[in-house]
């Protein structure tokens, strides 16, 4: 398809999880014969590095300045969301205005709404890109529009979504705080116009396929009064890519790969329990011996990423920051394999021997273990994490509910149990989630992912004539 290489801004929030499928989604678009400019800051252009070398004419990026942030860590999304607009929006309208042939649309993050003044400013459609599922982002745009009241702050109080299909509830706890109240605080008034921003932008593009969430995009086109809703996801790596390509990706794994896919190929198929929280969430001391015991008890064998502690997070009193209990790794040696830092996910997702997948129910990772078709179980922490966890185990059936946040932990017996049972081979889950993986490969193979990039190329390319 020849697009005369149309130009396009991306500009991803950010943080690594926002970033890659972002630039994921620009690989997709560069490979049709768009240009692409990224706007990334100074600490995340490493992350680039890997698109630049496949794509050296036509990926384009513009450095800008990171934030100097400063908040507490409950206050540092909008910290940085304000932050973001301050520091970048005049040095972004200079670049526009002053660059000879600029992008005739700018795709960027939904955490970064203001773009959408810039773009008005500018006289160029923006695009959202969401890295959360359209369930997800119906949830919070909701909580946007209808904040809900809970005036005793009764935690188990109960928030409804009518409006949303199949008629979701979650609890209050489930809520993100910066959800839960917007009266006379000026930050989350800011988040919640930011967020709302994007109901006002051209379009949506998301990292998502419609067999996984039609009824969700239908919603969506509705609450939106048009049809500019894309879902073009999973915008994953390559299928049979480079190994290297899948440990450069987000990070450098904290052992070596070669080390550990080794230890996977002298394993059974689908019989190994993949354990990663993400990349943000930290677990407590609470959680991680409650996790460890469980592991132990199950009988299972593992592979466990434990997240280590940034700088700023090691600084803070009295920060409840779990460390495996001593002893564990000795006991476990031969059973288990511990990886302290990055994983290299996909490539364990993917590995024959791996067949169930403990997860914080971050997007990333639940597209990752549905293209993968693992089963789940589900230990959401906040932000999306528990409308996805929802999404996974009472409408899609490919997860079992494992933990809830620091609310419902079980003990360690139940745990166990449950780890045992998610590796067997006759398990239901499994195998739906091998029917779903099968739906995710088609999508992105001239299936529905692949027509709604086309009719997105084609709706970009009539834009820069």
């Amino acid at each position: 398809m020849s697009n005369n290489g149309v130009h396009i801004a991306a500009y991803p929030y950010p943080t690594s999880g926002h970033i890659i499928p972002l630039l994921d989604l620009a690989h997709r678009l560069l490979t049709r014969g768009l240009t692409v400019t990224v706007f990334v800051t100074t600490s995340n252009l490493p992350l680039l590095q890997p698109y630049i070398s496949t794509h050296p004419s036509s990926l384009k990026h513009l450095v800008l300045p990171s934030p100097d942030i400063t908040a507490p860590p409950q206050k540092r999304l909008l910290a940085t969301m304000r932050a973001l607009r301050d520091l970048h929006y005049p040095i972004l309208l200079q670049w526009f205005r002053s660059h000879s042939s600029p992008p005739v649309a700018i795709i960027s993050d939904f955490f970064l709404g203001w773009t959408n003044d810039l773009a008005c400013e500018l006289c160029v459609p923006r695009l959202v890109f969401s890295p959360s599922g359209a369930f997800g982002l119906s949830v919070a745009l909701s909580l946007c529009h209808d904040p809900p009241d809970n005036d005793d702050q009764d935690i188990n109080f109960q928030v409804s979504f009518p409006k949303i299909p199949n008629s979701p509830a979650f609890l209050w706890w489930q809520i993100p705080a910066h959800y839960r109240s917007l009266k006379g605080d000026l930050d989350l008034e800011f988040f919640r116009n930011d967020m709302l921003a994007n109901t006002m932008s051209w379009g949506m593009v998301f990292n998502s396929f419609m067999e996984l969430e039609r009824v969700y995009f239908t919603h969506l086109k509705k609450e939106l009064g048009n049809d500019r809703v894309w879902a073009v996801g999973p915008v994953l790596p390559p299928e049979n890519g480079d190994l290297q390509e899948y440990v450069v990706r987000g990070g450098v794994s904290s052992v070596p790969c070669h080390e550990l896919m080794t230890w996977l190929d002298a394993r059974p198929n689908n019989s190994i329990v993949y354990v990663c929280f993400g990349s943000r969430a930290m677990l407590t001391q609470r959680q991680m011996d409650v996790l460890t015991a469980g592991l132990e008890q199950s009988g299972v064998q593992f592979v466990l990423c434990v997240r280590v502690p940034r700088e700023d997070e090691k600084k803070q009193a009295n920060a409840d920051h779990g460390v495996i209990p001593n002893g564990f790794e000795d006991r476990m040696e031969g059973r288990g394999f511990v990886i302290r830092g990055w994983a290299p996910q996909v490539s364990i997702l993917s590995h024959r021997a791996v067949g169930a997948f403990v997860t914080h129910c971050g997007w990333n990772s639940v597209l990752e273990g549905i293209t993968a078709g693992v089963v789940m179980l589900t230990w959401p922490m906040g932000a999306d994490q528990y409308a996805n966890a929802k999404l996974l185990v009472d409408e899609l059936g490919v997860a079992i509910r494992a933990c809830e946040g620091t609310q419902n932990i079980p003990e360690p017996a139940e745990l166990a149990r449950l780890l045992a049972i998610s590796v067997e081979e006759t398990r239901p889950e499994r195998v739906l989630a091998k029917e779903l993986s099968a739906a995710a490969a088609s999508a992105v193979k001239g299936g529905s992912s692949d027509t709604n990039l086309d009719e997105f190329i084609k709706q970009l390319g009539d834009l820069g004539k």
